[in-house]
């Protein structure tokens, strides 16, 4: 089972997992089910798990959209953009003044910072990793590999921009910025790299997500099931729709398709 962390796994009210959810993976593990975290967020701001993962209870992560991917100490594929998107992404947010998050293979900065970005991340999200500013030059150093953009821009500057990076993907789940990997880079390719080194099928996938970046893996995995709070996007390419996030969404599917008691 897959699932993405923000508005699946953890509530956007009460920034934690419901009970019923950890019960519920608790459960589906004992009983064999693999579980696996499908999430554009890169691994250094995962925070929000700590429920889960000291139960041992995730098996491993689709980051990035599926940029990167690992489980435990094993980096299972990864993904870095081209040089030459990079700099014209960070070109087209520094000429703007755009806030501008660039992540590398073990860290995380971000360019041009601005209340949005405070807004968002520490509050609204309650990220709880300080996130280093640095200058554009700073932060594409010669040589360094970049695994994704999180650009503020909206779906305007993103149709403005996608035509300049033709050989990028661009995945939204917040109406204030889009995610930017590689081409190819979403969590339905995330899903496949997993089943391929854990020798799973397709056939023997669920997977549960909320927003637009969930959409890929949704429609690819044997069941796809949307959150209650989910886009009505998302709800319509999904196999079942379930309850919200804070009502046991969760807990509710995996009793519908018999995977719990």
């Amino acid at each position: 089972m897959f699932f993405d962390i923000d508005g699946t796994l953890v509530s956007f009210k009460t920034h934690q997992i419901p009970v019923s959810t950890v019960a519920a993976l608790q459960e589906a593990k004992a009983r064999g089910v693999q579980i696996f975290i499908a999430t554009g967020r890169p691994k250094v701001i995962i925070t929000n798990l700590k429920e889960l993962e000291k139960r041992n209870l995730i098996d491993g992560y689709i980051t990035m959209n599926g940029a990167y991917c690992f489980a435990g100490d094993t980096v299972i594929s990864k993904h870095s953009i081209s040089s030459e998107s990079v700099d014209i992404i960070t070109r087209y947010a520094k000429d703007r003044s755009i806030p501008n998050i660039v992540v590398g293979e073990h860290d995380i900065c971000i360019c041009d910072k601005a209340d949005i970005f405070e807004e968002l991340f520490y509050r609204q999200l309650e990220v709880d990793v300080v996130v280093d500013e640095k200058t554009v030059e700073e932060a594409i150093a010669e040589g360094k590999d970049i695994f994704q953009l999180t650009t503020f821009i909206d779906d305007k500057q993103e149709a403005e921009l996608q035509p300049l990076v033709a050989d990028c993907e661009m995945g939204r789940w917040h109406p204030a910025f889009v995610d930017i990997t590689t081409k190819g880079c979403t969590k339905q390719q995330g899903i496949d790299e997993i089943i391929n080194f854990f020798g799973i099928s397709l056939e023997e996938t669920m997977a549960f997500g909320d927003g637009g970046n969930d959409i890929p893996m949704l429609r690819h995995a044997a069941v796809g099931v949307a959150m209650g709070n989910a886009l009505d996007s998302v709800k319509a390419v999904s196999d079942f729709i379930t309850d919200s996030v804070d009502n046991d969404g969760v807990a509710k599917a995996l009793k519908h398709y018999h995977i719990i008691g």
